[in-house]
């Protein structure tokens, strides 16, 4: 399996999870975030890091990272340039999937996300920096 059939796997779960928050944002950042490469669009690491910023960091629900992704989709031309880390997280999508479903894969969410935005560490105050100025 491919990282990126696992992810399409554990999105069948995040997409059909009963709680309102809206838990597959937070897997799509994390993976957007993780699996960049050099080819990789600006705006999917940037909207990648700052959905985990935005949840980690600020408490967002992955609706309302939803709604900031859509607000700050009007800045996309203004989005700062992102180094790749060479490791980007301990935790992976394979990691996520081996965990049992419920509170335990939701916990193992959680934690993946963690993982890739504790990664890019070096970045952290370019995100907070950009979304003081385009974050209404």
């Amino acid at each position: 399996m491919t990282s990126l059939e696992a992810f399409d796997q554990l999105s069948y779960y995040t997409l059909s999870h009963k709680k309102d928050e809206f838990i597959h944002q937070y897997i799509v950042d994390a993976f957007a975030a993780q699996m960049a490469d050099e080819n990789t669009k600006s705006i999917k690491i940037n909207f990648g890091l700052i959905g985990l910023y935005l949840h980690l960091e600020k408490g967002f629900t992955g609706k309302q990272v939803q709604k900031a992704h859509m607000q700050l989709a009007r800045y996309k031309t203004r989005l700062p340039k992102i180094d790749l880390p060479e490791k980007r997280g301990g935790i992976g999508v394979f990691d996520v999937l081996a965990t049992t479903e419920g509170e335990g894969r939701d916990a193992k969410i959680e934690d993946w996300m963690h993982s890739v935005w504790d990664a890019y560490k070096g970045s952290h105050q370019t995100i907070k920096d950009y979304l003081e100025k385009f974050l209404q």
